[in-house]
């Protein structure tokens, strides 16, 4: 007779839980998101509380389980909708829903999603708990730190007392759409679900040694350091002007400089850089900027911006350097891109390359315009100093020692005018993930022709060019943040079947 093996050590506690109220219906966000973060503070309290008094020696007696709070949402018709919207509303009859976490740092986004779906639809949303768990790892406020192993001193595994991230369910699925929901299950109501944002917002922090809570809605990107000095001389000079609408600055360790100070008066410095050095030009109600290196390659440019989209910022653009392709371009030469050859393949499993990524009108125009005021070139003579066309994004950096009638020929056909490693990659994620992107680049090297910077010639170089890029960059920032949100939303970003939030 064969015999079932058992464990010698078996664990039966029950599940203790915060007290589970009955879901509140609203027709007024500020009060639904109020309802939101009363929630969400009394499930993570739960979890904290009962973490520390078992470190604190306490007998485990149960398995402690909170839950994400959660928004409803249903609709039995198809209501008309101001078909000029990208977003605030949903496209068909269905049960809407999606988990919230952290709706203290998103209220201002939630109260403006919550009321544009209440107004357009003329409808309540239900606030209350979802049958999703919250991890205890993201239950910890911001900046907690942990010493020794928990497992040791509770004298058992943590996730059989706690719930644990799940990673197998945190994935893009929804903002992906490749999943197809039934009529009879629930449709998603925003693009990422809590646990999506919290592995994100966790993520932020580690690599760029600043608070998600410091995150602009308008974001640059760069691939070289030289930008982010000048971004710094920049902020530190706008927080000396009384005019300046800029309210404070941020550097990695959070060290906080507000306006009319001369020094950082929160914050501590970094015993070394983080991978991906952030910066925050502090504005009204986040509308300011934000500044990250990224460093080199695709794959930094993807992982940065999978992260930073569940902020939902109103735009990022990309301000670097790439090769010029063409013979009569100069270094220093503006490239403004208006189509991309992907050869970054970082996105191919989430984004096939068949996918087009088109230019959006309201990012070039503010780009060309910013172009023209910094450098007083305008019509006509603006071709002179840049040029509107193909970027190439590659994953070798060394693609000029393989054989080249390959690359060569491929960079031909698509008429790219210059290559570099992280626009495509940034402004797929932007498709992808519905936030409006773009791409100025400036030329450094003309490998094609023979015109490699030399030390000298690479220092001139980027005395001269790289604060005038950047101003350029700022401006165009400038002049989208002075755009309604609503106008500069694309319509173009949009699938046949969307999410109500944006």
């Amino acid at each position: 007779m064969k015999h079932l093996g058992s464990c010698s050590k078996t664990i039966d506690f029950t599940i203790k839980t915060p007290k589970v109220s009955e879901p509140q219906s609203f027709d007024n966000a500020k009060d639904a998101v109020k309802a939101l973060i009363s929630l969400y503070d009394e499930h993570t309290k739960f979890l904290r509380d009962h973490f520390d008094r078992l470190m604190s020696g306490d007998r485990v007696d149960a398995r402690y389980r909170a839950f994400y709070p959660e928004i409803r949402f249903s609709t039995k018709s198809y209501d008309p909708i101001d078909s000029r919207l990208a977003y605030g509303h949903v496209s068909r009859p269905g049960e809407y829903v999606t988990t919230i976490t952290r709706p203290d740092l998103f209220a201002r986004y939630l109260e403006d999603q919550l009321a544009l779906l209440i107004k357009n639809h003329q409808c309540t949303v239900s606030i209350g708990t979802s049958s999703t768990p919250i991890p205890l790892h993201f239950a910890f406020l911001e900046g907690t730190h942990l010493q020794g192993s928990i497992d040791e001193t509770l004298g058992m595994s943590l996730r059989d007392i706690f719930d644990v991230p799940d990673i197998a369910s945190t994935d893009d699925h929804i903002v992906n759409g490749d999943k197809e929901f039934n009529p009879d299950e629930d449709f998603p109501l925003a693009p990422f679900t809590a646990q999506r944002v919290d592995y994100s917002l966790h993520r932020l922090s580690h690599y760029t040694s600043t608070s998600p809570s410091h995150f602009q809605n308008f974001v640059l990107f760069t691939n070289y350091q030289f930008y982010i000095d000048e971004f710094i001389k920049f902020a530190k000079t706008a927080l000396q002007d009384k005019n300046s609408l800029y309210q404070g600055f941020v550097e990695p360790g959070n060290l906080m400089t507000l306006k009319g100070e001369s020094a950082p008066s929160s914050g501590k410095t970094p015993e070394r850089l983080p991978q991906m050095s952030a910066y925050h030009l502090l504005g009204e109600n986040n509308n300011g900027i934000t500044m990250v290196n990224i460093g080199v390659g695709p794959s930094n440019a993807k992982t940065i911006t999978d992260h930073i989209a569940v902020l939902r910022p109103h735009a990022w653009l990309m301000l670097g350097h790439c090769a010029g392709l063409r013979n009569t371009q100069r270094l220093g030469d503006y490239i403004l891109a208006h189509a991309y050859v992907r050869e970054d393949h970082v996105l191919d499993d989430d984004l096939p390359v068949w996918v087009p990524i088109p230019a959006l009108a309201e990012i070039q125009v503010a780009l060309e315009q910013a172009v023209a005021d910094v450098t007083g070139y305008t019509g006509y003579e603006l071709k002179t100093i840049m040029r509107t066309g193909t970027v190439a994004t590659i994953d070798n950096r060394n693609w000029e020692l393989r054989e080249q009638k390959g690359p060569v020929q491929r960079l031909s056909q698509s008429r790219a005018i210059a290559l570099d490693m992280e626009s495509a990659t940034i402004a797929a994620n932007g498709f992808r993930f519905r936030v409006p992107y773009g791409t100025l680049l400036c030329v450094s090297d003309k490998p094609l022709h023979g015109e490699l910077k030399l030390p000298g010639m690479a220092s001139d170089f980027y005395k001269t060019q790289v604060a005038q890029h950047l101003e350029i960059g700022i401006k165009a920032l400038e002049k989208l943040g002075a755009m309604p949100s609503e106008r500069l939303h694309s319509r173009k970003l949009r699938s046949f079947s969307e999410t109500a939030f944006q």
